[in-house]
């Protein structure tokens, strides 16, 4: 009897959990459910026919070019050769320029509606 109640809680927790190929049953299912979902959204979002169209034009080409990231980032228009960096850098700076600039208006708009005030003050 003691050796059946030692071995019950054991059974019970075996009876609660699934089998080592249902849960691996269960880990593809998941993964592949997971790869389905991002299929459609690369395909809902026309990324599938772009990257055809690019390794198509890649394939085609009659001498391989030197760099082919370069060659995919120029076939989908995008800046080759661009610092992001220094360019994020230089969007700060202007962005500080720029709040410099619209303070100094502000406070100029301010002096000139105080000396029109002045002025309107003095002509009557």
């Amino acid at each position: 009897l003691a050796q059946a109640q030692a071995q019950r809680p054991c059974n019970l927790l075996q009876a609660n959990q699934p089998a080592t190929g249902q849960l691996e049953r269960m880990s593809y299912e998941t993964a592949d459910s997971q790869k389905e979902e991002f299929r459609k959204y690369l395909e809902k979002n026309g990324i599938i026919s772009q990257l055809t169209r690019v390794l198509v034009g890649l394939y085609e080409e009659p001498e391989r070019p030197g760099n082919a990231i370069d060659y995919i980032k120029k076939y989908l228009g995008a800046p080759t050769g661009v610092d992001v960096e220094e360019l994020r850098a230089d969007n700060d700076e202007l962005k500080r320029q720029n709040a410099e600039l619209e303070q100094k208006v502000a406070s100029l708009s301010q002096q000139l509606k105080e000396l029109q005030t002045e002025q309107e003050g003095e002509d009557n």
